[in-house]
């Protein structure tokens, strides 16, 4: 079933859900990381965060964001903007700068 940007009505998820053999995704997940065929994804998000040393609730502490705003951005369901992009960017490039800014 192809991605929407709204969720799903409860019948789109009833008939979706109806369709789907759960025993053989998961084999079929299986035989995907027995050959090699997953990746590891990153982001430039926890790149940043990684970077500080920090933990999802001190980052997102420090960034004034909710740790669940932090996840997204981690997990590439939204994307930071405005000074939050630029917090992550001096993060990513000096995260000393970032972490003398949290001790104080």
């Amino acid at each position: 079933m192809p991605l929407k940007n709204k969720p799903l009505t409860k019948a789109e998820l009833e008939a979706y859900e109806a369709t789907r053999d759960l025993a053989e995704e998961l084999l079929q997940s299986v035989r995907e990381m027995k050959a090699g065929q997953v990746s590891v994804v990153t982001s430039p998000v926890i790149e940043a965060r990684k970077k500080t040393g920090l933990s999802q609730s001190q980052f997102a502490a420090l960034l004034g964001v909710s740790v669940r705003t932090l996840q997204g951005w981690e997990q590439g369901r939204k994307q930071p903007s405005g000074a939050a992009r630029t917090l992550l960017a001096i993060a990513s490039t000096n995260p000393q700068a970032v972490l003398a800014v949290a001790a104080k």
